[in-house]
């Protein structure tokens, strides 16, 4: 193949690959402002997976590209699992909170960021880590496994785990009262514990 015609091709897949990514983008805000904000979708029948359901593994990457068990990283305790972007603003909206809640149940609930694939890298989310210093880990969901099973259709997404592994519950959006939530489900399980 000529260097002019393999150029071309790669400027045709640049396009094709940029066009793949707005249309992700548009995709995952027509689902959002489809759910509405603060929905908690899973239990209202849209995005996510029902309470109760075993919180399902994917196969997803460090930020040094090594695949990783989404499980493994979650652990055996409760869990908040949100799915993230770098440029969501909806995610930004929900930080405050996450925040709380690594500051103050660390100890007792892991935070996992599931970094989708759309418009970012490991690279860009290296740099959101080493700026804003969260303390919990971020993966990179780079073949959307992640996304699939968890049917996170779109970014700030929350999904909390309890320390049976079953899916508490799933919503979307700023409007969450996540800490509220967090403090719902350790509550629950100190109840059956004791």
């Amino acid at each position: 193949m000529s260097l002019e015609r393999m150029a071309f091709s790669s400027a045709g897949s640049a396009r094709a690959s940029r066009w793949a990514q707005t249309t992700a983008i548009l995709l995952m805000a027509i689902a959002l402002a489809a759910a509405g904000p603060g929905t908690a979708a899973a239990q209202d029948g849209g995005l996510g997976l029902p309470p109760g359901t075993p919180a399902p593994d994917a196969q997803v990457q460090d930020l040094d590209g090594n695949a990783v068990s989404l499980l493994d990283v979650v652990g055996s305790g409760p869990a908040l699992i949100k799915f993230w972007a770098s440029w969501c603003e909806q995610c930004e909206a929900l930080q405050p909170q996450i925040d709380e809640i690594q500051a103050r149940f660390s100890d007792r609930v892991t935070v996992v960021a599931v970094a989708v694939a759309v418009n970012q890298s490991p690279r860009r989310i290296r740099r959101h880590i080493e700026r804003h210093e969260p303390g919990y880990a971020f993966v990179y969901d780079a073949g959307g496994e992640a996304v699939r099973a968890y049917q996170a259709l779109t970014t700030a997404i929350v999904v909390l785990v309890d320390g049976d592994g079953r899916i508490v519950s799933t919503g979307v959006g700023p409007g969450q009262d996540l800490v509220g939530s967090v403090e719902s489900m350790l509550g629950a399980g100190q109840e059956s514990a004791g």
